[in-house]
């Protein structure tokens, strides 16, 4: 079985409680919990009891989202950054997302390598500081200033920072930008959503068509998945579907569990012996 995780996006309307419920009643390892939601983050309950909540439930906190446009560095983004690591760091949350800027701005090819380099190289001594890991999400989209997870390696590698650093494998990213090698030994996370629009071009994919995977899915979730688990990932492979008949489900519990449940009956017949 997959270690089943889920982002809050695939349940925005459920509180954190609930959250930490529907991951439990699914077989989950672990939930990512989101600042980004219309609700406060954790609905202003302290991150201390949270956290208690989760490893309660035997479940771990992945990672805290988001640090906005990290790759856009300045004083204000510190700030940003310390104060989601302190939260992090009180709920027992594993990593902090660190989330690339997708104003079409910081494109050339000097000044997006600069950029990445800057915002590593400073947020390093803080994930230090607070023993967090910094979860790198390349973006597939045009207007988006890091789509490579092969130049998101080599800034990790140029400072030596593969302890401090993970990427996040988003199965609707990769395909949108185009596809390319996978990293599983600097893979964090692996994110994943299923697209069923067949008019519109791959590269032109948007975020509201990011549903729960199925067999009519056309971004391949299986290939991908299955080629990283071959190649030794093993961390969580968390829910992020996007789309609003997604998040307008009462109860999506039946769902996520039918779409899990898919997923790992495709792997197993596509790898019997895994």
């Amino acid at each position: 079985m997959l270690n089943r995780a889920l982002n809050h996006m695939a349940a925005p309307r459920l509180s954190w409680l609930e959250l930490l419920g529907l991951a439990s009643s699914l077989g989950c390892v672990g939930v990512e919990f989101r600042n980004d939601l219309p609700s406060e983050l954790f609905d202003g309950i302290s991150p201390l009891e949270v956290g208690d909540a989760a490893r309660a439930a035997g479940l771990r906190i992945l990672a805290l989202a988001e640090v906005k446009a990290f790759n856009d560095w300045s004083d204000s983004k510190r700030e940003e950054a310390v104060s989601l690591m302190k939260v992090a760091k009180m709920c027992g949350a594993e990593m902090v997302s660190l989330i690339v800027r997708n104003d079409a701005k910081g494109m050339g090819d000097i000044e997006r390598r600069a950029d990445l380099a800057v915002a590593l190289r400073e947020l390093k001594p803080l994930l230090e500081e607070h023993d967090l890991v910094g979860l790198i999400e390349p973006l597939g989209f045009e207007t988006c200033a890091l789509r490579s997870k092969s130049e998101a390696v080599e800034a990790i590698e140029a400072l030596g920072a593969k302890n401090r650093f993970r990427i996040v494998h988003d199965t609707f990213h990769h395909v949108v930008g185009g596809g390319g090698p996978i990293f599983p030994a600097y893979t964090g996370m692996v994110h994943i959503s299923g697209v069923v629009e067949h008019d519109v071009p791959l590269s032109k994919l948007e975020d509201p068509m990011r549903l729960l995977v199925d067999a009519n899915d056309r971004i391949d979730n299986i290939g991908q998945v299955s080629s990283l688990l071959a190649a030794g990932y093993g961390g969580p492979v968390s829910f992020e579907p996007f789309a609003p008949e997604v998040h307008g489900l009462a109860n999506p519990q039946p769902a996520l569990l039918q779409s899990f449940q898919y997923i790992e009956a495709m792997l197993n017949e596509d790898t019997p012996d895994r």
